[in-house]
């Protein structure tokens, strides 16, 4: 089975490293992965996409084709890529910095605090670690014991309980999502 999901966000978010952590979450669980980004000449505030397809076997081509999962942080990147979705696809976007008055037809649509959750936390820095939570919880496609793994192998140790701390944030967020929509 493979599985594509696509982060789009603005530069600074942290979303590239969300996509390389859940590559290595993945491969922590015995899957093949593979992230690709892309970014903006900005260091900041330019547009940003990380793409991690996960699969059972080899896998073949290394770009999403058609994602089952987008999940956006900025606008202009829900803009651009609501279409470029699977019938089914699960879109999560976050509640304060993307607005959507119709969501695509036929997909599984989730609204999340991912920044206020941040906030909470006491730095919007956390943001990406929020997301990975949510994520994990709502597609299933990594374990969350792997990809906390794959957190704390990838983020600074002086912030390693912060993140740890925005990760099970992310969790709960993304089961009271679920139980929502259950």
């Amino acid at each position: 089975m493979r599985t594509e999901l696509r982060f789009v966000a603005s530069g600074g978010q942290g979303i590239i490293l969300a996509g390389v952590i859940l590559g290595e979450g993945a491969i922590n669980d015995g899957k093949e992965a593979v992230q690709t980004q892309s970014y903006g000449p900005e260091s900041r505030g330019g547009a940003a996409r990380s793409e991690v397809i996960i699969a059972d076997e080899e896998i073949d081509y290394p770009m999403v084709i058609a994602a089952d999962c987008l999940v956006t942080l900025s606008q202009p990147g829900y803009d651009k890529y609501r279409t470029g979705i699977k019938p089914g696809a699960t879109v999560i976007v976050d509640e304060d910095l993307v607005d959507v008055d119709e969501p695509p037809a036929g997909c599984t649509f989730h609204r999340l605090p991912f920044t206020k959750a941040a906030d909470k936390l006491g730095n919007r820095i956390f943001t990406n670690i929020v997301v990975l939570g949510s994520v994990c919880a709502i597609t299933g496609v990594v374990s969350q014991e792997s990809l906390l793994e794959a957190v704390k192998a990838n983020v600074p140790k002086r912030f390693l309980e912060s993140n740890t701390q925005a990760f099970m944030e992310g969790v709960a967020i993304g089961r009271q999502a679920l139980a929502q929509k259950g």
